[in-house]
C-alpha cells in the first residue's frame, strides 16, 4: 500500500531518535496542537559554552508530529542556543523533506513550539 510519507519520515516515526527524558534537564518546554491533540515535551541539557549537550523529546501524536520531533532533536544536538532561536517552520519542513498542507504544518510545528518554550525557560 502506498504511503504519503517519505521513507525517512516513517523511519523517524517508527524508530525515534532521542525519545525519552533527561536526568536533570536545564531547559524544558511543552507544546500541544489543540486541533488534533499532538503533544511534545522537549528537554535540553546545555554545555558550559552555550550549546546543547543533550536533547530529548517525549509526547504523543501523529506521524508528522513525532517524526518532526525526532528529526529536530537530532538536528539541534551540539548546536549553540542562539542558533536554535532562529529555527523556523521552513527549517522543519526542510528536515521532513516534504511539502505539508496547512493542517499538517501545525503537526510539524508542535516540536518547534516546545523547543521555543524550552529556550525561554531558565
Amino acid at each position: 500500500m502506498p504511503t504519503p510519507y517519505r521513507e525517512h519520515v516513517l523511519n523517524h516515526y517508527q524508530h525515534p531518535r532521542y525519545r525519552g527524558r533527561l536526568e536533570k534537564p536545564d531547559r524544558v518546554g511543552e507544546a500541544e496542537n489543540a486541533v488534533c491533540g499532538d503533544r511534545v515535551r522537549v528537554e535540553l541539557r546545555l554545555n558550559g559554552k552555550g550549546g546543547v549537550a543533550e536533547a530529548a523529546f517525549d509526547g504523543d501524536g501523529c506521524v508528522i508530529a513525532m517524526a518532526a520531533a525526532s528529526m529536530l532533536m537530532e538536528h539541534i544536538r551540539g548546536r549553540p542556543v542562539e542558533e536554535l532561536r532562529r529555527i523556523g517552520e521552513a527549517d522543519i519542513a526542510q528536515l521532513l523533506g516534504m511539502d505539508l498542507r496547512p493542517s499538517r504544518r501545525a503537526c510539524a510545528r508542535v516540536a518547534l513550539e516546545a523547543l521555543q518554550e524550552a529556550l525561554k525557560s531558565e
